[in-house]
């Protein structure tokens, strides 16, 4: 029996995505299960999803009272995968920024490696779809940025397509992660890679969502700045 794998997907008001999504990420692999994380969304995402998990066994669902935050959405969803003996437990959009095309790539790269990152940059090549330059270049010199202050040998550390090993996030004190928004890509990849864990970057093509609303926001990108310094500081500090 092949080692079994949860895609974990945080949503809120994704109605226009969940149900395409669901189908094409089942339909890569038969030990792929799914966790989706619905934040209260008001559009009926999580009736919906509740709707297919009641006729389809490898579909579960949280659901919480309001818009909490992407980190800790994948802190609770990592917990439930432990809890329930999954070998992989990968992170992924709702959107379809992240294409589930790519899936059997990262679990066939993962039985190789501690944490499978999805990159956007490897080798300087960008391979981002329909964003505007504003944004890619924000998000490029972020990860320049990212990379110079903390040391983290990744080209694409605010990447949010990832596959950790169980033992990765038994070994990390989840309840210790500070960072709740699209920091929490760094300080997760951070940690591992403090650890001592392999990671290993494969490319991917991100493609800008066509449905629903972007969650970025410039709240979010000014915890990310500060988080990278914060990060600095408690590895020379040992507060890790």
């Amino acid at each position: 029996m092949p080692d079994r794998a949860l895609i974990i997907v945080p949503t809120y008001n994704e109605r226009e995505n969940i149900e395409r999504l669901i189908e094409r990420v089942l339909g890569q692999d038969a030990c792929i299960d799914m966790l989706i994380v619905d934040d209260g969304s008001p559009d009926g995402t999580g009736a919906i999803v509740d709707g297919i998990a009641a006729v389809n066994p490898r579909i579960h669902a949280i659901h919480r009272a309001r818009k909490m935050g992407l980190g800790t959405a994948y802190i609770e969803g990592f917990r439930w995968a432990l809890a329930r003996e999954y070998e992989y437990i990968m992170e992924m959009d709702a959107d379809f920024s992240h294409d589930p095309v790519h899936l059997p790539t990262f679990l066939a790269t993962a039985a190789n490696a501690d944490l499978v990152l999805g990159s956007r940059y490897q080798q300087g090549r960008v391979t981002v779809v329909n964003w505007p330059i504003s944004r890619l270049l924000l998000s490029y010199c972020a990860n320049i940025y990212a990379r110079t202050v903390t040391g983290l040998p990744l080209w694409d550390a605010t990447g949010g397509f990832k596959c950790f090993h169980r033992k990765v996030l038994e070994s990390i004190d989840l309840s210790q992660i500070r960072s709740n928004g699209y920091s929490f890509q760094i300080e997760m990849s951070f940690r591992a890679w403090k650890k001592g864990f392999r990671i290993v970057e494969i490319p991917i093509v991100f493609v800008d969502r066509t449905e629903g609303t972007s969650k970025m926001s410039k709240n979010i990108a000014g915890e990310a700045a500060w988080m990278v310094l914060r990060l600095r500081w408690w590895a020379l500090t040992g507060a890790l």
